[in-house]
């Protein structure tokens, strides 16, 4: 059987099912531990963020000199740092809200905080889009908990006037697909 992926059918396939495109996927819900959640005013500040990955391990199966592999347990890598970076508000709400987060899983002035397992009250809901704006597939990263908030820099000396952002890195135990 020949193999006719040539010029004229990716044409046609492309023309009939189009790209995704870089800017088609938006964050919708976040809901952190030890804070209300965001809405969707302050996720629209949002500048980047990735679907994740999912993958199943490899068990090698030796018989006779040859491996079978077979599927084994299943991982989700990155999801101890999940990154999203934001535009900064001018009045720093996000940075405060991560602030806050941060400080309710872990206060060093009290030693205490609510450091437990994140359940499925707390999580990062996510979107693949269309170019009407509509969901193509929905995800929901299940006992989402923030992990770190990133230095913000300010250029004094030289600035320009550039938009500033704030990144974060939250970890998540597993997605699902809602749509």
């Amino acid at each position: 059987m020949p193999v006719n992926q040539n010029i004229q059918n990716f044409y046609r396939t492309a023309a009939d099912k189009d790209f995704s495109r870089d800017f088609l996927f938006r964050v919708t819900q976040m809901q952190l531990q030890g804070v209300p959640a965001l809405e969707e005013g302050d996720l629209i500040y949002v500048k980047t963020a990735a679907l994740p990955g999912r993958n199943i391990g490899n068990i090698a199966v030796p018989y006779m000199g040859l491996n079978l592999n077979v599927p084994g347990a299943v991982s989700y890598p990155g999801s101890d740092a999940y990154s999203l970076s934001f535009y900064l508000d001018a009045e720093s709400n996000l940075r405060n809200y991560f602030e806050q987060a941060s400080r309710s899983l872990f206060d060093d002035q009290t030693s205490t905080g609510e450091y437990g397992t994140p359940d499925d009250d707390f999580f990062i809901q996510l979107a693949q889009l269309d170019k009407e704006l509509e969901p193509v597939a929905q995800y929901k990263l299940v006992g989402a908990s923030l992990r770190s908030i990133d230095n913000i820099g300010y250029d004094i000396a030289n600035g320009t006037g550039a938009t500033v952002a704030i990144d974060a890195t939250m970890s998540y135990h597993f997605y699902t697909k809602e749509q």
